[in-house]
């Protein structure tokens, strides 16, 4: 039984390695074929996620203007509260507490909501820029012989030779061409 299943693991071995051999680009000593390439900096490149980019930090600042603006009217209105607390009945200081207790829940919730909001334009804006990006890695794969292609944030160390950066970027300023 021990005999066969060795059998078995060296012909997958053989039929794996066979496989790989046959390209010659970007092979590794063990004849392994595969690139790096540099998805950040491929995105940093292109004209529409510097667009994207603004245009989410331009919401954010947005919201966060609006929010401070909320948070001052709100600490005015606590400071109020605070000041005229000793002179009201038990009754009115229950009602101005829920009262403010509502407004700062009805905060949280706008600024949860707005939250979503820039996280759903974030992925509006970037599963373009995502496809683009990926369709040109896959064409310059193609044209490479490259069954395996790494994204170079992730790796400890490439060498430079196994890295496709530019061609893909290049491959998109083209236009896919």
């Amino acid at each position: 039984m021990k005999k066969s299943s060795f059998i078995w693991v060296l012909c997958f071995f053989l039929i794996f390695n066979s496989y790989f051999s046959f390209s010659q680009k970007g092979t590794s000593p063990s004849g392994l074929a595969f690139g790096v390439v540099d998805v950040n900096l491929i995105v940093e490149q292109l004209p529409e996620a510097k667009d994207a980019d603004s245009k989410l930090k331009e919401m954010q600042k947005s919201l966060q203007d609006t929010l401070m603006k909320m948070q001052e009217a709100f600490q005015k209105k606590v400071d109020n509260y605070q000041k005229q607390k000793g002179m009201m009945p038990a009754e009115q200081q229950q009602k101005q507490e829920q009262a403010l207790l509502e407004e700062q829940q009805k905060m949280q919730q706008f600024y949860n909501e707005k939250l979503n909001e820039i996280q759903n334009k974030r992925e509006e804006f970037l599963e373009p820029i995502r496809n683009k990006v990926k369709s040109a890695i896959q064409s310059v794969a193609k044209e490479e012989n490259l069954p395996i292609v790494f994204d170079k944030g992730n790796l400890l160390f490439s060498e430079d030779k196994y890295d496709i950066t530019f061609k893909v970027l290049d491959k998109i300023k083209r236009g896919g061409k």
